[in-house]
């Protein structure tokens, strides 16, 4: 039986050969098809859904720091200790250099002197029972009847001060020395590690009290009757200390960064552009060492505070009557028997202080080292 040919023909117009055929006459033709311009629809924008939203470096590393519990717990502690040593003194009735049983024209009370915790002068008591309210000594008074408590705050806050900005100095002394010393190579890498190497060689402590020592006496006439004046002589010297000896690190560790990193190709192609050396390392490669100098700049910290303490524990810190925290502890040895909780307190916040601190930078070198990523 033969089919009919009307048949075959109507066969060949059906809907799907004539779609077909149109798909194929599609493909092949020129004409560009401008519904695949058309803005996609809700419908289809659910399809195009990433298994996770963009992210930066800096993004991904403050993460991983929430998550790690012990690390956000010593910087929440860090942060409420800076909050309490600058607005506690606001507020606070005693001033860290008023001398509370001392008054022009009249007899010393020394009542006031060496007040246990929450204990009055005599001048105080009088004024309780006629019923004034007084503001307690909540770590009682030293031996100068001044109020502890604010000492201690006010030691807090020069000890952080110092540690903080001797850190910055440190930064910009190592990283611009470390990041000349790996990008220029050659001569200039063999003087500035001969120079490091050096100074690795002597000994740190007793550089230091040196320093302090002579800067001590040789700065004191020079910013006399200037505006560095209030901030001390002994303060100056310890800047000093740290701009001149505790850079090596920080420049030992960008230089091993960038001794890496100038191999790159980007590198290679801004020299080929005709970019000069100190582009390339602002540009490039000091921005991929951030996380190097984000951890050695927090590890310093409590290195530059463990130093001022004990530097002023042996008189060459802060000037008098500015406490720091190990000034206080100096203090305290006088009354190590009768009065113990002079020397625990301050050694307790300084204990404090520098595990904090030591604990947020492991947490930041988890955080932001990208070799210890899992």
């Amino acid at each position: 039986m033969t089919d009919n040919p009307a048949n075959v023909e109507n066969a060949s117009e059906t809907p799907e050969n004539i779609a077909n055929g149109a798909n194929i006459t599609k493909n092949f033709t020129l004409h560009v098809n401008v519904d695949d311009f058309l803005p996609a629809s809700d419908d289809e924008k659910k399809y195009m859904v990433r298994m996770r939203p963009p992210s930066t470096f800096f993004k991904d590393g403050v993460k991983r720091l929430i998550k790690n519990k012990v690390a956000l717990t010593s910087f929440i502690i860090i942060i409420i200790i800076t909050l309490a040593s600058i607005f506690i003194p606001m507020f606070w009735p005693y001033s860290y250099d008023n001398m509370l049983g001392v008054n022009p024209g009249r007899p010393v009370d020394a009542s006031y002197n060496n007040l246990a915790p929450f204990a009055y002068g005599r001048t105080e008591q009088a004024r309780m029972e006629a019923g004034e309210a007084v503001f307690p000594h909540i770590f009682g008074t030293d031996a100068s009847g001044r109020d502890y408590f604010i000492r201690v705050v006010y030691g807090t806050r020069i000890s952080l001060a110092v540690g903080f900005f001797a850190s910055i100095i440190v930064l910009v002394i190592g990283m611009t020395i470390g990041s000349v010393a790996g990008y220029c190579g050659g001569k200039v890498d063999l003087i500035i590690m001969r120079i490091v190497d050096i100074i690795y060689s002597l000994p740190d402590m007793l550089i230091v009290i040196l320093l302090a020592s002579v800067l001590k006496v040789g700065l004191t006439p020079i910013i006399e009757g200037t505006a560095l004046e209030r901030i001390g002589s002994n303060i100056i010297s310890l800047f000093i200390v740290f701009g001149a000896l505790y850079w090596v690190s920080m420049s030992r560790l960008i230089r091993g960064q960038i001794l890496s990193l100038r191999e790159q190709e980007y590198v290679l192609a801004s020299r080929a552009a005709g970019a000069k050396g100190g582009w390339i390392i602002t540009k490039h490669l000091l921005p991929n060492c951030i996380s190097v100098v984000i951890i050695s700049t927090a590890l310093q910290i409590p290195n530059a505070i463990f130093t001022e303490s004990y530097l002023s524990f042996l008189g060459l810190g802060v000037n008098a009557p500015m406490p720091s925290l190990g000034s206080l502890a100096s203090d305290a040895l006088n009354g190590l028997a009768s009065y113990p909780y002079r020397l625990v307190i301050p050694a307790l916040v300084i204990s404090l202080i520098v595990l904090s601190l030591n604990l947020f930078g492991d947490g930041l070198r988890d955080a932001f080292d990208p070799k210890l990523r899992k």
